[in-house]
């Protein structure tokens, strides 16, 4: 089976043991595609998703990299995996139509929690198809989720394309971020009181409102923000 092939039967249910054929021989410890992922989150996971190279992936597992495209296509493949591998981790609750908002946030938080367990991880997931098994499992049951609460099902399906770019972009930015505090030394650029006094130096007349509001531009702590949108998002389902 090629690489390509191979791909594509990752994309289909599990055959059963009985209907399956006799397992071809294998070399003595073998590269595995399960190893492949679990090595390439470790790289991430110390030196950020943007350090994560075929070239770099292929060191990190002592091999060439004729080995390792024996097991992943190209980077997307590899994208692919390291978003399903993070998917199979969710928790998905049986659907509660008195519950739904409550729910959905609680996927979408556990969603974010696991992006920001490797930096920069969620860039992965941008522009996505979602095909492979465990990342469709967690649309399906976000889906159910949405539809159990009376929404529509076009107005579900786009929602949850909004809802999981949000979630991307917001851990994404929150990577970046941090990446640059790190290596540039930038943590006053996002003090809050550093931002404070910035905007109390604007010109009043040019910029009124944001030196009137600047307490409220610059509040919020931890994931506030991130709570305030995802609420916001889902509370507008609900009047539609």
């Amino acid at each position: 089976m090629n690489p390509r092939e191979r791909r594509a039967a990752r994309h289909q249910p599990p055959i059963p043991e009985a209907e399956a054929g006799p397992s071809p021989r294998r070399r003595k410890a073998p590269i595995t595609v399960e190893q492949v992922i679990d090595t390439a989150l470790g790289v991430i996971a110390t030196e950020g998703y943007e350090a994560l190279t075929m070239r770099r992936l292929a060191g990190a597992l002592d091999t060439g990299p004729a080995s390792l495209y024996a097991h992943v296509v190209n980077k997307a493949d590899l994208d692919e995996l390291l978003i399903g591998r993070l998917c199979a981790e969710l928790v998905l609750p049986e659907p509660d139509p008195a519950a739904w908002r409550e729910q959905i946030r609680a996927v979408c938080t556990q969603i974010r929690d696991q992006y920001l367990k490797y930096p920069g991880i969620s860039r992965a997931a941008l522009a996505m198809a979602p095909t492979d098994l465990e990342t469709v499992r967690v649309s399906e049951g976000m889906l159910a989720i949405l539809l159990a609460g009376g929404v529509a099902p076009q107005a579900a399906a786009w929602a949850i394309d909004a809802l999981l770019l949000y979630v991307a972009a917001y851990c994404l930015e929150v990577s970046i971020a941090r990446q640059r505090a790190a290596d540039d030394d930038a943590v006053w650029v996002h003090d809050r009181e550093e931002l404070l006094r910035r905007f109390a130096a604007l010109p009043a007349e040019t910029f009124p409102h944001t030196t009137r509001h600047a307490t409220e531009l610059t509040a919020g702590e931890g994931h506030d923000r991130f709570d305030f949108t995802l609420a916001l998002m889902i509370d507008g389902l609900a009047h539609r």
